[in-house]
């Protein structure tokens, strides 16, 4: 499981055990965890919007739709993988993602994978 996978189980739980209320801020707070010293890490924008995608349509069990994040691109592929992935369970990150898209692979289905096996996903 890469770091992006734990960063955001860890930023549904913080949300979910009502430690923090906004899942942008439980994001922030667990990426500190796995990257305390690397900036560029913690707000590395593919994995975080993709997470904050799905927590925008309301996706993610135990987190309100809102605003969350400005980046459509990065929502959609997590809106398509989860929709691929109900279809077939058993895709792996780089099948979901050649599914999706031809562009370089930045970590956003390490974040959907881990939330959809943790049954985080609605």
């Amino acid at each position: 499981m890469s770091k992006y996978s734990e960063i955001a189980l860890r930023a549904v739980e913080l949300v979910k055990n009502g430690n923090l209320d906004s899942p942008v801020d439980a994001w922030l707070d667990a990426s500190f965890i796995y990257y305390p010293t690397s900036k560029s890490s913690r707000e590395k924008g593919c994995p975080k919007s993709s997470f904050l995608g799905l927590c925008e349509e309301g996706r993610v069990v135990g987190i309100k739709s809102g605003a969350y994040t400005k980046s459509k691109l990065n929502k959609l592929y997590a809106l398509k993988a989860i929709s691929l992935l109900s279809s077939n369970g058993n895709l792996t990150e780089k099948e979901l993602w050649a599914k999706i898209s031809d562009k370089k692979y930045n970590q956003q289905m390490h974040v959907v994978l881990a939330l959809y096996k943790a049954g985080h996903i609605q």
